[in-house]
């Protein structure tokens, strides 16, 4: 029966050019060697080694079994290190949730980064926060990059772990040819005409900071549309339809928008890496490193 300690010891003899160097080579006994020759030659029933006074040479068969063996244990090594990879990483393919805005600027370069020290396979997912945290503790996702309003959290749960990786102010996204581009603040008091994008989801947070700025002002705010798509969003606000929240590293003002703070205080937004309680896989772990070192 073949072994792969038999190819490895073909591949040592012709590498030392003896069967006693062979032998010395790999930690052996000249005897081992030579037995598990003699059975790699009964088993093809051929001689593959010539020995003789000034050492071996390969028989034309041998020279064919030697070089096919070089293959094999090249194959074997590459598996060997994949298996190690994916084992060392603790799982073969991580799950990552994100949000649109943010994730798109932070997940890529970590990816990156992540895949060119492992080979774990990654599957990024892009929800809502609150449907991320669902499908986190659902254990569908490994890990997950969330949002919420600093200073009302809602995604608190106790079976996550969530470590803040930065926190930016929230503000309102205007037209950048509109009469508010003109202003150094905007006063929510004299905002009640305005008509605003709106999240699907009422605990969104910045719902909730349109909500509670609005009640502060004295009005309840003009929905012109329901949105949670970014380039929807900075159409309709370009062209001067609506306003919005928003925080900077999610407004692009390429797309004729810019940002203006209030005189209210709107609080921030805080950025997390989310994962559920407990053991933690390597994978998991580099990657939360290489994302606080990208957001300090």
């Amino acid at each position: 029966m073949l072994s792969l300690q038999q190819f490895r010891i073909l591949l040592a003899i012709r590498d030392a050019g003896s069967l006693t160097k062979a032998a010395e080579n790999l930690g052996y006994g000249a005897p081992t060697v030579t037995h598990h020759l003699n059975l790699l030659e009964a088993h093809f029933g051929a001689v593959l080694v010539e020995r003789g006074s000034r050492g071996v040479s390969f028989t034309p068969l041998g020279e064919v079994t030697v070089r096919e063996a070089e293959t094999i244990m090249a194959r074997v090594d590459d598996l060997e290190r994949i298996i190690a990879e994916h084992r060392d990483a603790g799982l073969v393919t991580l799950r990552v949730g994100t949000f649109a805005s943010l994730g798109s600027k932070l997940l890529p370069p970590a990816i990156r980064e992540l895949q060119s020290t492992s080979s774990v396979r990654i599957e990024v997912i892009e929800a809502e926060p609150l449907e991320l945290v669902d499908l986190l503790r659902r254990g569908e996702l490994d890990a997950a990059l969330l949002y919420d309003l600093a200073d009302d959290p809602s995604i608190l749960e106790a079976d996550l772990e969530l470590l803040q990786l930065l926190r930016e102010p929230y503000n309102v996204l205007v037209a950048s040819e509109g009469p508010l581009a003109q202003a150094k603040k905007l006063d929510f008091a004299q905002l009640a005409s305005a008509s605003w994008v709106r999240t699907r989801q009422e605990d969104e947070a910045t719902e909730r900071v349109l909500l509670r700025a609005c009640r502060s002002a004295g009005f309840l705010p003009k929905e012109f549309i329901r949105s949670d798509d970014l380039s929807m969003i900075h159409g309709l606000v370009s062209e001067g339809l609506c306003l919005a929240i928003m925080t900077e590293s999610a407004a692009n003002s390429a797309l004729g928008v810019e940002l203006k703070p209030t005189v209210q205080n709107l609080g921030e937004r805080s950025v997390y890496f989310a994962t559920r309680t407990g053991h933690l896989p390597a994978a998991v772990i580099q990657l939360r490193t290489l994302l606080v070192g990208f957001t300090s």
